[in-house]
Order: C-alpha cells, then sequence, then structure tokens
C-alpha cells in the first residue's frame, strides 16, 4: 500500500477522525538503518506520534517529559536528531572501594576501573545515525557521560545521546553541539569509577517510562522524544510524513497570506 494512493489517504483520514481504521502491524525490521534513517529524516516527535497513533501504538513511545533538551538551537535546529539506538546499561556499585590512595595508586585504580569494571564496549557499535542510549538509573551524582566521550561518540557518527542523566562537562557538551536529551536534576558530577558499573549492552533499556530496544528509532526535537518499535518503522513514519506535509502546506499559504519570508519549517523538499 502507497500513502499517494487515495485508499490509504482514506484510511488516514479516518483515524484523524476517530473512525474505525485498521491496526497495522507490517513488519519493517528487514529495512536497514541507512533506509529507516532516510523514512524519518526531516520528521518531528509529533508528527511520529501521530503515527504511532494511526498504527494503533497510541501513547506509545512517548518519552516522560522530564527527559529533555540540554541545549536548542532555534535557527537551524541543530538540537534535533533521529537515529538508531544503540543502548547501554550501567548500574550503582557495591564494590568496596579504598580511600583515600595516594595519587599513583588512584590513577592505576582509576584506569583499571575504566577498562574492566565501568567501559563503554557499545562504542564498537556506533555507526552514523546512532544515538547512543544509556540507562543509568540510580546512578547518583555520577557523570558517565562528559565532554571528550560524547565527542568521540559524535567522531564515530552518532547523532545523539538520550539518556536518564549521568551527564556533565554540559558547557562544553552544549558549545560542541552535540544533541542531548536527559533528566536535567539527575545531571552527574562524579567519575564512574568507584560509582557504577556497565551491565549490559545492546539489551532493552528504559528511559522515561518507555522500553527501547536496540535498533528502534529515536527521534528527538523541542516537544522532547519519542522512540518507534523498529518493526512499526515503515509504517509509522509513512503516515507520519502525510502529517508533516498537511501542516507545512497549511502553514505556508497563511505565511504567504502574512507576506512572511518562507523559512526551512514550511519550505518544500527539493
Amino acid at each position: 500500500m502507497h500513502l499517494n494512493s487515495r485508499y490509504s489517504k482514506l484510511i488516514i483520514l479516518a483515524c484523524l477522525f476517530h473512525v474505525s481504521c485498521p491496526i497495522i502491524a507490517q513488519d519493517s525490521s528487514v529495512l536497514t538503518d541507512e533506509q529507516i534513517l532516510a523514512l524519518y529524516s526531516d520528521l518531528r516527535v509529533a508528527d511520529v506520534s501521530d503515527g504511532m497513533d494511526m498504527v494503533g501504538l497510541r501513547d506509545h513511545g512517548l518519552v516522560d517529559p522530564g527527559i529533555q533538551a540540554l541545549w536548542k538551537d532555534m535557527d537551524d535546529f541543530s538540537h534535533q536528531f533521529r537515529g538508531i539506538a544503540v543502548t547501554v546499561r550501567y548500574i550503582p556499585t557495591n564494590k568496596v572501594v579504598p580511600n583515600p590512595m595516594p595519587p599513583d595508586e588512584f590513577r592505576s585504580w582509576e584506569g583499571a576501573w575504566y577498562n574492566q569494571i565501568s567501559s563503554e564496549p557499545f562504542v564498537e557499535f556506533l555507526k552514523k545515525g546512532s544515538v547512543v542510549v544509556i540507562d543509568a538509573s540510580g546512578d547518583g551524582d555520577t557523570g558517565s557521560v562528559g565532554s571528550y566521550n560524547s565527542l568521540a561518540w559524535y567522531a564515530k557518527g552518532a547523532v545523539g545521546i538520550l539518556s536518564t542523566g549521568s551527564i556533565r562537562d554540559t558547557d562544553e557538551i552544549i558549545k560542541q553541539k552535540i544533541p542531548v536529551y536527559l533528566d536535567p536534576l539527575q545531571r552527574g558530577r562524579g567519575i564512574r569509577p568507584g560509582r557504577n558499573e556497565v551491565e549490559s549492552v545492546n539489551r532493552p533499556v528504559e528511559i522515561g517510562g518507555v522500553t527501547i530496544h536496540p535498533g528502534d528509532v529515536v527521534v528527538a526535537d523541542g516537544d522532547g522524544v519519542v522512540v518507534v518499535p523498529r518493526q512499526y518503522a515503515e509504517k509509522v513514519a509513512e503516515y507520519a510524513h502525510v502529517i508533516l506535509d498537511g501542516d507545512k502546506n497549511g502553514r505556508r499559504a497563511l505565511y504567504e497570506q502574512l507576506g512572511r519570508p518562507l523559512d526551512h519549517t514550511v519550505q518544500e523538499k527539493n
């Protein structure tokens, strides 16, 4: 079924006006990451949320609004991202930490903890279009993400970071314009050694009341974050594009009526 068909548009209108509409269960897990990223390249959280409604996933995937953008760019919207989830879970440690330690002993202990207990094994899975999804619930005042490793992940192709919290060096991260969404009340300042350990990589995690599987689609903008289960990604995107196109067309007409210059939010794609 193609959305440019009259039948498809009638189904969408039926859903919008609460007329009986089908629940779509088409499995799009066979699509490549690149194909999915192309489908979502310009979609907004609102469009995707509406698309989720249309496939029968009402109130699914919407991350708690307490998870917010660390910074916003209202000119180019560079704080937004659309990407594929790579997941990691850090948990509070219960290991006894010797304290205090002489400087040389501390550096040796710190390095061993980073390498053996609280490492970043998910990095090998990062590629263009990845979103680093971090469940660090219960870590307390721990900064699992800082200015250096966030930039290193970005260099490997990550388009953004979604985390329960555990972010430090926030001034530098903002300066580097790395999109980050987190609970601002859960920012962490202490290093990982002595505080947490890696529990799992590329396993389901929970962020803001939403279960996120590796490979799911994550869309983030000023409205927050929505997560699309991968098997529904294609159908959700198809419906979401109808919503986006309708919004652009309607607002573009009003811009022209008001004599406003067209900005990138209403211009047609080439």
